[in-house]
């Protein structure tokens, strides 16, 4: 069964976090078809989340087809996401271990080998770092004052299309 961990200083919406740890175990084949996930009381007895949270996560979880719902037993996952490739016994996990040990023997901390894993992984995959922000940065220039900034709703913005 999975064991979640939440952040709560990351920035990432803790149901966020919830979904995300359970996509990885789902790629590791930490979690397979038929699993049970922990129940929202299990959840919330372990992480202090409101137990709302752990269900926006799971139902988060069912829209994209990953678990599914029994009532009366529990939330079931359905389908994985494992690659043999990625899998706890694969020749690549083992050389990312030893590729992690050499670069904390080398004096980098937990950040400094996710931001250069970061780098590789969108330089690999063409991604944008921008691309790669929940948010966009700011444009340059000076912050407009508030009595500038335009508040539209969504309704005047349609009649725009």
């Amino acid at each position: 069964m999975i064991a979640f961990r939440i952040d709560r200083r990351s920035g990432v919406a803790t149901y966020l976090q919830l979904v995300h740890q359970v996509r990885q175990a789902l790629r590791l084949g930490a979690l397979e078809p038929g699993d049970r996930l922990p129940t929202a009381r299990e959840v919330v007895a372990a992480v202090a989340i409101n137990p709302n949270t752990v269900l926006r996560a799971y139902r988060e979880l069912e829209r994209e087809g990953l678990v599914e719902p029994r009532p009366g037993q529990g939330t079931f996952v359905q389908r994985s996401l494992s690659r043999a490739a990625a899998g706890a016994d694969s020749p690549l996990r083992a050389e990312a271990v030893v590729w992690v040990a050499r670069a904390r023997a080398a004096g980098l901390e937990r950040e400094d080998v996710e931001a250069l894993a970061a780098a590789v992984l969108d330089g690999t995959f063409c991604v944008a770092p921008a691309d790669r922000a929940a948010t966009p940065a700011p444009a340059p220039g000076p912050t407009p004052s508030p009595e500038r900034v335009v508040r539209r709703s969504p309704q005047s913005m349609e009649e725009d299309t």
